[in-house]
C-alpha cells in the first residue's frame, strides 16, 4: 500500500496484523481510551471479538513494531494474556 503524507511525498506502508487474547471485558474507560488509540498514526484498525476474547490490530509496521502495538493495548486498560497466531 502506498499513500500520500503530509509532506506530499509518497510512503510505503507495510500493513501487519496481530490479535491477542484478553482476560476480561475492558472496562468503559478502556474502550474510549482504545478510541483514541485508533487515533495514533499508523493504527489502521482496532476489533474486538468479545464472544472469543480477542482483539485484532491494524498497523503500519513501517512505523512502529508488534511490542509497541501491545503496549497501547495495555496502556489503553485491555489485560492481554498472549498473542495469538494468525493463519
Amino acid at each position: 500500500m502506498v499513500y500520500l503524507n503530509l509532506r506530499g511525498t509518497y510512503h510505503n506502508m507495510t500493513q501487519m496484523e496481530v490479535a491477542y487474547r484478553y482476560a476480561g471485558p475492558p472496562p468503559e474507560n478502556a474502550m474510549r481510551a482504545i478510541d483514541n488509540m485508533r487515533e495514533v498514526y499508523g493504527i489502521r484498525r482496532v476489533s474486538f471479538h468479545e464472544k472469543e476474547q480477542t482483539v485484532r490490530v491494524e498497523y503500519d509496521a513501517s512505523r512502529f513494531k508488534e511490542p509497541v502495538v501491545a503496549n497501547l493495548l495495555r496502556r489503553a486498560g485491555v489485560d492481554i494474556l498472549e498473542r495469538l497466531a494468525l493463519a
